[in-house]
């Protein structure tokens, strides 16, 4: 192993530096293995059978940083349901074995045959994380080409039964950051849980064994593995920022702070795709997620402030839903769509229609609330002819629920 480059890695959370660039010796083998591997691919499945997932999303970072612990919460945050693609699940010839136990990693053509083939199961349509790919320039180069053609196969179908097959392909990087120091202790501290679980396995018969890695227990086997991490998947994986969707994770912290943190990059993912002058535009605009996280206490908290500060009107309301509204609401329990107009002068108070919506809230309901303003003729003056109009407020309330259903037969 050559010896470290003076090159740094960055802190948690720091910007990336600039890498260096992929070389044409790189490009040649990246095309000859991707190929090579296509081409087995069209012969064994036929082109038309070539459906790969519409959303990838890559998920990478160094010896310890949390990819395995993290990667069901970014399933669930992307709404993924499939399992992930572990690449060193994927890799358990006895060759590939070997590599791994002295913190090496196995060849490129070994890793594209075995992912490409993985991605073509129907599990995988809507969308898979792929759990430690890309880690080299060739795998990058690969990826690129694999996306070039799931592209070329969508215009290809797109108009043809079987467009429902080729979807755009969406791909997401997400890069979980630890500084060498973190990484180390990690890895040590994980080999010393693993032989504690299999020696009570051992002695008890319980359970299962767990893979003992030989650099979950060498120090230096341990610093060489990050070493490789930062001399050609941190540079692998800074060629795709260029390219795809990019999040940098500061996975240094608890669980819960990653968590955070994932959320957080994920929640303005769409940023990505504009310019900074719209990001900037738009950024008094709270997203979606950040306003519901804590809509049940602040509707808690209104509603105790309704029946301390202004019980009377409070109380006037909640009769008023009770008695006027509720049978109307009760007749429409199959439908789970209610509409009740009135034109009750109590509602004409900000509070109280404030109130009503938070009390159907509360109770598990959604409602809304639409005023339309109708001139009413008052008077008419037959010596002047003017005419005085008053106008009549008429307020629209839908009361939206889950129905119920009704099966015959």
């Amino acid at each position: 192993m050559p010896p470290e480059t003076a090159k740094p890695i960055p802190d948690a959370g720091a910007p990336a530096p600039a890498t260096a660039r992929i070389t044409d010796l790189e490009i040649k083998d990246a095309q000859i293995i991707f190929g090579s591997v296509w081409q087995g691919l069209e012969a064994e499945f036929g082109r038309e059978n070539l459906r790969f997932p519409k959303e990838i999303l890559l998920l990478g970072g160094a010896p310890g940083a949390g990819k395995g612990t993290n990667t069901r919460f970014i399933g669930k945050a992307r709404g993924l349901t499939c399992d992930p693609i572990v690449i060193s699940a994927l890799l358990d010839s006895p060759e590939a074995r070997r590599l791994k136990e002295a913190g090496s990693m196995v060849g490129d053509r070994e890793v594209i045959h075995l992912l490409f083939r993985s991605l073509l199961q129907p599990q995988y349509r809507d969308g898979v994380i792929l759990d430690g790919f890309p880690r080299t320039k060739v795998q990058v180069e690969c990826l690129k080409l694999l996306v070039d053609k799931m592209q070329a196969l969508r215009r290809e179908y797109y108009r043809t039964p079987l467009g429902i097959h080729f979807r755009q392909p969406t791909v997401h990087v997400m890069v979980l950051f630890v500084d060498e120091s973190t990484s180390v202790a990690r890895q040590l501290r994980r080999g010393a849980e693993v032989q504690a679980q299999n020696e009570e396995v051992r002695r008890t018969g319980i359970g299962q064994l767990l893979e003992e890695r030989a650099t979950d227990f060498d120090k230096t086997l341990a610093e060489r593995r990050y070493r490789v991490f930062k001399e050609q998947t941190w540079d692998a994986l800074q060629e795709l920022k260029e390219i795809f969707h990019y999040h940098f994770i500061n996975a240094q912290g608890l669980i819960s702070e990653v968590e955070e943190n994932i959320l957080r990059e994920l929640e303005y993912q769409s940023t990505l795709e504009l310019d900074p002058r719209t990001v900037d535009r738009l950024r008094g605009i709270p997203v979606a997620g950040e306003i519901v996280v804590h809509a049940r206490q602040e509707l808690v908290r209104r509603l105790d402030s309704y029946e301390l500060e202004h019980a009377e009107l409070f109380n006037r309301v909640a009769g008023f839903i009770e008695r006027k509204m509720m049978p109307i609401v009760l007749r429409h329990a199959i439908s789970g769509t209610a509409l009740v107009n009135t034109e009750d002068t109590m509602l004409d108070d900000s509070r109280a229609l404030a109130m009503l919506i938070d009390i159907f809230s509360e109770r598990g309901y959604h409602a809304t609330v639409d005023v339309n303003r109708v001139e009413i003729l008052e008077h008419v003056d037959l010596a002047t002819g003017l005419v005085r109009n008053r106008i009549k407020k008429v307020y629209r309330i839908q009361i939206r629920f889950t129905g119920s259903e009704i099966r015959r037969g």
